[in-house]
Order: C-alpha cells, then structure tokens, then sequence
C-alpha cells in the first residue's frame, strides 16, 4: 500500500477570460490551461500552456513551463514532465532571466499565495515535482537527488521528506526511510501516509509494536481508511495478536466488501480459533471474489481437513 504524495499545486494568476473571446498574451493562455486543467482536459491544459511559453518571458516563463509539467504529470507523461520541470529550474536558477524567486516560508514548500501577481514557484518545490516525476518512472535514484535539493532550498519541507522516504524505501533502505518520515511527521503532524508508511517500514524490520503504533495513529487521522485497518490486521496477526486481527478485518471488510484477502485471512485466524464453520463461509466469500486466491490458500485448507477432528 505504498503510497505516493504525487500532489500537483496549481501555480496561478486568475484572469477572467470570457467564452469565444481571442487570447492576447500569455497570461490569459496560462489562465485558460490552469482552468482546462481544474476541469480534466489535460491537453487542452497542455496546448494553453504550449502557447503561454512561446510569448512569454522572465518569470511567466518560469510559471507556464512548471504548469505544462503538472499537466504532464496528471497524464503520466513523466519524460515530458521531467523535461518542463529541468526547464522551469533552469530558468529559476539563471539570475539572467529576472530578479530571484523569493524563497517560500511555509513548512509544506508550496508556492505562496497571490492574487493578480505572477509568483514562480520556489526552486524548493520545482525540485520536488520533478522528483516525484522521476520517482514515478522508477529513477528512485535521480528523484533522491532531487529531493535533496528541494530539502537544501527548504529545510522544512514536509513534503519533501516524505517523498524521499518512499524513494528510499523502494529501495529497501527502511533506516533511512524511517527517519525521513519521522522528519515529515514533526513538521506535518496530519501527514497520514507518512505514519502508514513509516509503520510499513517498521513491519519490515519486525518492530510490530511500532507498527502498530503507527497505524493506529494514521487511523486517529483518517478513521474510514479501509487500506490501514488492513496493514493494522497484518501487524496483529504477525504478532498473534488474533482477536486484534479479527477486529481488523472485519473492519476492512466493513469498509470494503470487496477485500478478498481481507476474507481469507480472517479465514486463517477463524480456523486457528477453531471457528471452521465462519471459516468456511469466509474462505468461500474470498475465492468468488477472487478465484486466484484459491490456489494460494489450497495447502492451509487441505491441512486444516487433514487435521480437523473425525
């Protein structure tokens, strides 16, 4: 249940731009992409954006390569996107191109707020887009890189430490990974996907307690999240902690009838606390919703009828 905080921030100036009406310059293309983009039509986005770069300059430049690389991203176009951000950097990082983009002071490292005023975005958040690009294309290293620099720009970038976390914890370094999330959560408390990962991690390397302990916390902040009640089972049943595992996925099921492996392995438990009969219903629940369970589960059942009582 890796998860991936591939946000994509809107940078923007909002000009009204009337139906029919003949665009004049950049800043009213840039408009019109950022509006495609709000509705879904990425490559109406991307054309706007396209015409926004070939007439504009300094930091609308900056904005509208950094724009068509979000709308790249929202298709999956991660080459392009890696190439309009390295752009929107080049650009930011040429004391050539205009006056140098203020540094942003929030903790998450999103583009400040403004209204009527073309605002780049900081260098900070440039380098995390492009790595969540190159994470996303499987360049766990490059998207490292970048992160790095994102977090050298802006030492609190919540966001950041966790988008290296995942990166690292691709590639199986769990220490690392570990800490970085710490990090994410000090600075963003409300981070979920920080706690599940991070309790992930921990599994990973046996500290169930502390798995646990991260899970729950991811549940106190989004109690509806079928998703970590099942992570939560798995510690449990790792641990046999089984009356907490069976709790557990039966709320999985709860939240999502439609979680086969939530049905067998509460199976699994139901059977090892001697209720056949539920475990029966529960395996039978779990191969019509998905028939290639059942060769995964086919050496527990035939043990458990081997071993059942005459």
């Amino acid at each position: 249940m890796h998860s991936h905080l591939l946000t994509i921030i809107i940078l923007a100036i909002s000009f009204p731009i009337i139906n029919g009406q003949t665009l004049r310059n950049a800043a009213e293309y840039n408009s019109r992409g950022l509006s495609r983009q709000r509705q879904g039509d990425l490559d109406g986005a991307i054309e706007d954006f396209t015409a926004a770069i070939e007439r504009s300059s300094g930091m609308m430049l900056v904005v509208a390569y950094h724009n068509r690389g979000n709308a790249r991203t929202g298709k999956g176009d991660w080459d392009g996107a890696i190439a309009d951000y390295t752009k929107s950097l080049e650009l930011q990082l040429d004391s050539s191109s205009g006056p140098p983009v203020k540094k942003s002071n929030n903790k998450d490292g999103g583009p400040p707020v403004s209204s009527g005023v073309i605002v780049a975005p900081p260098i900070a958040f440039t380098y995390n887009s492009r790595g969540n690009a190159r994470k996303a294309k499987g360049d766990a290293d490059g998207a490292i890189a970048d992160y790095n620099k994102a977090l050298e720009d802006n030492p609190r970038y919540a966001e950041a430490f966790y988008n290296r976390g995942v990166a690292l914890q691709s590639k199986n370094d769990l220490d690392g990974a570990i800490k970085d999330y710490s990090t994410a959560v000090e600075l963003a408390p409300g981070l979920t996907d920080a706690y599940v990962n991070r309790g992930q991690a921990k599994q990973s390397k046996h500290d169930l307690d502390g798995a646990i302990a991260d899970y729950t916390r991811a549940l106190e902040l989004k109690t509806d999240e079928a998703g970590i009640y099942f992570a939560r089972a798995t510690a449990r049943h790792e641990k046999k902690d089984l009356d907490g595992a069976l709790a557990d996925y039966s709320k999985t099921i709860e939240l999502d009838p439609g979680s086969a492996q939530s049905y067998a392995n509460r199976a699994v438990i139901e059977t090892l606390q001697g209720k056949d009969s539920q475990a029966d219903q529960d395996f039978d629940k779990a191969f019509k919703i998905d028939p290639g369970l059942k060769a995964r589960f086919k050496e527990f059942i035939e043990n458990r009828h081997r071993n059942a009582k005459p």
